[in-house]
């Protein structure tokens, strides 16, 4: 298993555009994963990095580790988003791994906690988030939002 970090790895740059928009765009934001993730290798921030799991040279998984999750909670940050694991590789706990990963970006990039906002109850706990509140999108839906500490 290998966590490639885009901002790190630019080769990586269409291959995870192409995997991020195949799992969570809609026609309607192709572009939002385009943009951020082809910006986040020149930027000099912490942020955002773009992760994929790899095993075997195949993605397996994503990640992304951002400033903000299209959620009201615009005084908390960083967030996890985008998590990601192929159906046939869920169950063996891979998705801690990119977990771990922005867990450690974050610490290195100098924050003291990790959020994350999801309507999943019970997965995120088993990695130390807790749930803090509830926030809401610009599209009229709440999540459920989590924090860790670091």
């Amino acid at each position: 298993m290998e966590v490639i970090s885009v901002k790190n790895s630019p080769e990586y740059k269409e291959s995870s555009i192409k995997y991020f928009q195949s799992k969570w765009a809609s026609p309607e934001s192709m572009n939002v994963y385009d943009d951020c993730i082809a910006n986040c290798i020149t930027s000099s921030s912490p942020l955002p990095q773009w992760y994929l799991l790899m095993k075997n040279n195949k993605i397996i998984g994503c990640a992304g580790l951002i400033t903000n999750d299209f959620i009201s909670r615009m005084d908390l940050y960083p967030w996890v988003c985008a998590l990601y694991i192929e159906k046939e590789f869920r169950g063996n706990g891979y998705g801690s791994i990119l977990l771990n990963k922005a867990k450690k970006d974050a610490q290195e990039g100098g924050f003291s906690h990790l959020y994350l906002c999801t309507d999943h109850v019970g997965y995120y706990e088993r990695y130390g988030f807790k749930y803090i509140g509830i926030g809401y999108h610009p599209w009229g839906e709440s999540s459920r939002i989590y924090c860790t500490y670091l």
